[in-house]
């Protein structure tokens, strides 16, 4: 088993490599506090190409609040990004630094072997010398391959679809498609490999994705 995670991982970073594709290594974790309060933490390491050019990375912390269960939860938190974009036409870069409030609801549901999420979130970005708010939708959907539910040793296929609006003009700003393959390796744990196409108004481009998700659950069994 770990043989086959590491082989696709390995697939994924080798058919990143000369291309003009980036690669996005990533961490979401979930931990419970008690009886109803989570404690949210994320890393995401965004890489220009296979690895190693960075692009962006970010660090997502926050509280929450389950509802019912672990199928709805509130959550609050703050984020602190650090970008490197390149300069339109050179090779070369510049960086800053952005802070970020965040609220957010999720809800799930189960539909036989299907799993799905809905998450509505609210952003409130300090970039340098600016201000913006600006609004998310993320739907996301998880079928089990091997077994009918995603328990440990499922094999199962991802989908998600995210939006994202400004506050003001222009109202779009870019959305992201994604698709991917899963395995559980325990209740708390699991891994996923896929690719994410991000659509601007501008400029589209794709990444690769590599996912440890921890205790983060589909929906209540």
């Amino acid at each position: 088993m770990a043989l086959s995670i590491s082989s696709l991982f390995l697939a994924v970073g080798t058919m990143s490599q000369g291309t003009d594709a980036g690669n996005w290594i990533m961490y979401i974790g979930a931990q419970p506090i008690g009886k109803h309060a989570i404690l949210w933490n994320e890393v995401q390491y965004r890489n220009h190409n296979a690895l190693g050019d960075l692009e962006q990375l970010l660090l997502r912390a926050g509280v929450g609040w389950n509802l019912s269960e672990n199928n709805n939860n509130l959550l609050v938190g703050y984020a602190w990004i650090h970008s490197e974009p390149y300069l339109p036409g050179t090779d070369e870069k510049r960086d800053f630094n952005e802070n970020r409030l965040f609220q957010q609801f999720v809800t799930r549901q189960r539909f036989g072997r299907t799993y799905i999420q809905h998450r509505y979130r609210i952003e409130e970005r300090f970039l340098p010398g600016d201000f913006r708010v600006r609004f998310r939708y993320f739907l996301s959907v998880n079928i089990p391959l091997n077994q009918k539910s995603l328990d440990k040793g499922a094999w199962y296929l991802s989908a998600y679809n995210e939006l994202f609006l400004h506050g003001d003009g222009p109202v779009f700003d870019r959305d992201r498609v994604y698709g991917a393959l899963g395995h559980v390796i325990r209740k708390d744990l699991r891994l996923e490999a896929g690719w994410m196409s991000q659509i601007q108004e501008r400029r589209s481009r794709g990444q690769f994705q590599l996912l440890l998700l921890n205790n983060l659950p589909f929906t209540r069994r």
